[in-house]
């Protein structure tokens, strides 16, 4: 049995952030596709109390990780890839952007 708890916040309608309490990976990775192509704001915390924050777009999804091709500026930088257990884990939190 798999409980799923889900936390999101709504803004004019739409969803605009995301907590995953306790799911069931398959289930984060089916909610991820849905948003390929979706512009995204990514805080990932690196440990003793350092995070960092990006802008991109959800590139891909593969079997245990997703694809994020990130901006600077106008024009396409670099690509960072999350595992899904990151996001179950709290240490990325996806935030949608409009």
């Amino acid at each position: 049995m798999t409980f799923i708890f889900l936390y999101a916040i709504f803004y004019n309608g739409e969803v605009m952030h995301i907590m995953y309490i306790r799911k069931d990976v398959f289930l984060v990775k089916q909610d991820i596709q849905k948003f390929i192509g979706s512009k995204v704001k990514l805080e990932s915390n690196k440990g003793r109390h350092k995070s960092t924050i990006n802008e991109g777009i959800i590139a891909n999804v593969y079997p245990s990780i997703f694809i994020v091709q990130l901006f600077n500026g106008d024009s396409p930088s670099r690509k960072l890839s999350f595992s899904y257990t990151d996001v179950l884990t709290n240490s990325v939190e996806i935030t949608l952007c409009n």
